[in-house]
């Protein structure tokens, strides 16, 4: 797995802007404390924003259940928001597909040579179900994907340093995934990450193109970011999304 600095992003407003091609990848912070909590009116108001900050035409997004439902976007679907799932793919342009997080996990999914994205929310439940891998799947089948071609961003989340399950859950993770347990956890603190990349890479994408942010939302101090189990009753909502210009 790739590593990416922050200090190696374009800053833009509450924004980290990966540019790739005709594609763009954006991790939102906390530094001003912009929040897109969809069931917030600054949340709305921050969402519908995204349009004149980024010169799209739409902000597509899901009502999140942690599930491994993908869905596929197109500009003709109405009401598309209300759309229960948490990944999303489109070949649609100017248009923002994202997922929100608050320690979850938010994945990009790119593919430059069919100009296909990805935008996945990864919570324990859809990182134990390999959301991302269906979403690949979904690239593949739906657009004629290319698993080689297909780059992997993953972005501030609640990393293994911070994060503790349950005894019987831990059970369960090295029931499921190839991973050397000692790896895969400390004492019960789960990598997320590490799950998503043994289910990707089962499917062939190349460990080379399978990049982290490496922030953690819980105990980052340099910068700022919303997390869930930190909160105290704030519960601010991280925006990660990507768009084909």
């Amino acid at each position: 797995m790739n590593y990416i600095y922050v200090k190696d992003l374009k800053e833009y407003k509450d924004f980290w802007v990966l540019e790739n091609g005709k594609i763009n990848i954006v991790f939102s912070n906390a530094k001003n404390h912009r929040s897109f909590n969809r069931n917030t009116e600054e949340g709305m108001a921050n969402l519908f924003s995204l349009k004149e900050d980024f010169n799209v035409d739409e902000v597509q997004y899901l009502h999140q259940i942690h599930s491994d439902n993908v869905i596929s976007y197109k500009k003709e679907i109405k009401d598309f928001i209300e759309n229960e799932g948490d990944a999303i793919i489109t070949n649609e342009k100017g248009v923002i597909i994202g997922a929100f997080t608050a320690d979850c996990v938010p994945v990009i999914l790119v593919d430059e040579e069919k100009n296909v994205i990805s935008a996945i929310h990864s919570g324990w439940k859809g990182t134990f179900n390999e959301i991302s891998k269906k979403a690949v799947d979904k690239m593949i089948t739906n657009f004629n994907s290319d698993v080689n071609n297909i780059k992997v961003y993953i972005g501030p989340h609640i990393r293994q340093c911070c994060y503790e399950i349950s005894e019987e859950l831990k059970e369960k993770f090295i029931e499921k995934f190839n991973v050397p347990k000692e790896k895969l956890f400390n004492g019960r603190n789960l990598s997320m990450e590490l799950c998503i990349e043994e289910s990707l890479k089962s499917i062939g994408i190349n460990e080379n193109n399978i990049y982290s942010l490496k922030i953690c939302t819980h105990c980052e101090e340099e910068e700022k970011l919303f997390s869930y189990r930190k909160s105290n009753g704030t519960y601010g909502r991280l925006f990660s999304f990507a768009y084909i210009k």
